[in-house]
């Protein structure tokens, strides 16, 4: 079954993209979630014509992530948390806990678009995530989780 997105899709595709994916995954999921259309002819048409007005917006937005990319790559940040013995944290530290951080520095980045590699972090240390700034812009952000300091 061929279909184009409405909206994102985790594991799938993009806004606009035009996939193929199992009959019942489309008609019992994506299509009454809003999620999907059915890709006709005449909506093929309809989204070609709509991705050639978008082009020029989408070449700005590119340049802005890029943009963005580039002062990430100067940032710093330093996450502090609870530690015990063996620089072992008391919970964990989270995707939710870098974008809080990077929105107190200044970048308003949803969680779902940061990843950190080895999934939650349970010990101080230097660290990198996977921030999806655009769809084309991808970087590589390295961070680090420190002990919060002694009282």
């Amino acid at each position: 079954m061929e279909l184009i997105l409405k909206q994102d899709v985790e594991n799938l595709g993009f806004k606009d993209d035009l996939v193929t994916v199992k009959n019942g995954y489309g008609r019992n999921y994506l299509i009454p979630q809003g999620m999907a259309v059915l890709a006709t002819p005449s909506a093929k048409k309809v989204l070609a014509e709509n991705l050639r007005q978008k082009a020029h917006k989408e070449k700005q937005a590119v340049e802005e992530a890029s943009k963005v990319a580039e002062s990430l790559k100067q940032l710093e940040v330093k996450i502090p948390a609870k530690v015990g013995e063996a620089d072992k944290l008391f919970g964990s530290v989270t995707n939710i806990d870098l974008a809080a951080a990077l929105e107190a520095a200044g970048f308003a980045i949803d969680k779902k678009y940061i990843a950190i590699k080895g999934g939650a972090i349970k010990r101080a240390g230097p660290y990198e995530a996977e921030i999806r700034l655009h769809r084309q812009v991808q970087i590589d952000f390295g961070f680090e989780v420190v002990p919060e300091p002694k009282q």
